[in-house]
């Protein structure tokens, strides 16, 4: 189920939306960043490992959307790293009595009966600012901004070359911005992120989407530009020319749903 990606970086995708989760190797075992979805591909993931000897001695959570901080007890009780403020939000997600009802509402239904809560949102979050993640393995820098969700972090895994870039730069997905609350900007906060990624994009031979296929050097930027064109779009209420939305890959037509909730949400912001 692990296929290398770079030196000492692997990932595994998931079957229904193509999450990449991510292996890092340490000293005395992995990180995991991102596990998921089912509890038949957290257990296959962590029984790979085990037949690897390869322990998980940490786990990272990108950002608080629901498939981005599930875990299993098959891989551990490890600590479980987020930004501060991903962990705060995770925080106050399990501090309603009906969590967990919640959480299966928002599930696919596809996979409902098949995804784990029990550990779900259990994130330690890391100091304001911290940009490193303390672990015994390749030194990671956190690039924490604003897009898409609150307390998003990309990961650069330095002297490998490696961008994980949460839940952007796909291939499949449009880029999705945060929920409108009244007081954020979701558009240029997620424009602020795009620049972010693009501050160090020159370092980096590989990155790897939350969701969708993983990219070389050659082709960084392009998808850096490609959501900052749709983004662009979206703020001035036109079409964008983005084969996500017009041609989109079999069995992504659905995406085209996001992209016109987005519109109308956007259109309504700006009548308000």
């Amino acid at each position: 189920m692990l296929t290398q990606v770079a030196e000492g970086v692997l990932i595994h995708r998931s079957e229904l939306l193509q999450n990449n989760a991510v292996v890092v190797r340490g000293q005395a075992g992995v990180l995991l960043i991102d596990p998921g979805l089912t509890g038949g591909e957290l257990t296959c993931l962590a029984n790979d490992l085990s037949e690897m000897g390869e322990p998980v001695v940490a786990g990272f959570s990108t950002h608080p959307d629901w498939d981005h901080v599930l875990w299993h007890a098959d891989l551990g009780d490890v600590p479980r790293y987020g930004t501060a403020r991903c962990a705060a939000d995770m925080r106050d997600v399990r501090s309603h009595t009906d969590w967990r009802a919640r959480a299966e509402e928002g599930l696919p239904p596809e996979i409902a009966e098949e995804t784990p809560l029990d550990l779900y949102g259990l994130i330690t979050g890391l100091p304001a600012g911290a940009v490193r993640i303390p672990w015994d393995g390749p030194e990671i820098r956190i690039v924490e901004h604003p897009a898409h969700a609150p307390g998003h972090a990309a990961l650069l895994i330095e002297d490998r070359g490696v961008l994980v870039a949460g839940d952007m730069l796909s291939d499949v997905f449009v880029p999705m911005l945060d929920d409108f609350n009244g007081t954020n900007e979701p558009v240029e906060d997620y424009l602020v992120g795009l620049r972010r990624l693009e501050d160090v994009a020159d370092g980096v031979d590989v990155v790897i989407p939350g969701h969708g296929s993983v990219c070389g050097a050659d082709q960084v930027h392009a998808r850096i530009e490609q959501d900052r064109v749709y983004v662009c779009a979206l703020r001035d209420g036109g079409v964008p020319d983005d084969p996500r939305v017009n041609s989109p890959k079999p069995g992504w037509e659905w995406v085209r749903d996001i992209h016109a909730g987005q519109l109308q949400k956007l259109a309504r912001r700006r009548a308000s």
